[in-house]
């Protein structure tokens, strides 16, 4: 599974934000985007997830190959952790939940509900969504919120296999997750730029 970007354009709110992304990204290989806030990274993630059409340009990417990290967790409140991870690998039709529990460290938390997990509990239950899916593509905005130095390097680990599995992932984040690996786009040069009344043009913010 490769994701190929052709000039490709995103907009919000029916404005263009970004332009001119043309790139290709082969399994085992994650790609960091950077960029200030309102730059165009969740916009372009909601693209690539099949959430809004592009704006110009086209993508390659099955709808059934992507799983999507956004900045809701979401969750079933009263629902156990092992229960919300049931009720999505059955939607997915992905593998068991053993692995996911394991991996973000969430096994002594199986049998509590959902809505009595703090926020970074919350967080890993959220993102053991992803290994419950099965799908080869990840695509993540900020994944690490409310994560602590600790569960942010469990992160990285689970990232790092989910690569060496033959997966990919696309993530916009402002830390450092310990993926030295991982290529960086910085989306400062495709941002779209708007020519003001006065003659200058600014980029959209």
């Amino acid at each position: 599974m490769q994701l190929v970007l052709n000039n490709l354009a995103v907009a919000r709110g029916g404005v263009t934000v970004l332009q001119g992304l043309t790139l290709s990204l082969s399994p085992g290989r994650a790609l960091i985007l950077r960029g200030p806030n309102g730059s165009g990274k969740t916009t372009l993630l909601r693209t690539l997830a099949g959430l809004q059409p592009p704006a110009a340009g086209s993508y390659d990417l099955p709808a059934d190959s992507v799983a999507y990290a956004a900045h809701v967790d979401g969750l079933k409140s009263t629902l156990t952790v092992a229960e919300n991870l049931r009720f999505w690998a059955e939607i997915y039709g992905g593998p068991g939940m053993d692995l996911a529990l394991q991996s973000l460290d969430l096994e002594a938390l199986a049998h509590r509900r959902a809505g009595e997990l703090s926020a970074g509990q919350k967080r890993r239950l959220g993102l053991a969504r992803l290994l419950v899916t099965g799908r080869p593509v990840w695509l993540l905005d900020e994944p690490t919120v409310s994560l602590d130095v600790a569960s942010v390097a469990l992160f990285a680990g689970v990232v790092r296999q989910h690569l060496a599995d033959g997966g990919l992932a696309m993530i916009a984040t402002h830390v450092d997750l310990g993926l030295p690996e991982a290529e960086v786009l910085d989306l400062e040069p495709h941002r779209a730029r708007l020519i003001a009344r006065d003659g200058f043009d600014e980029a959209f913010a």
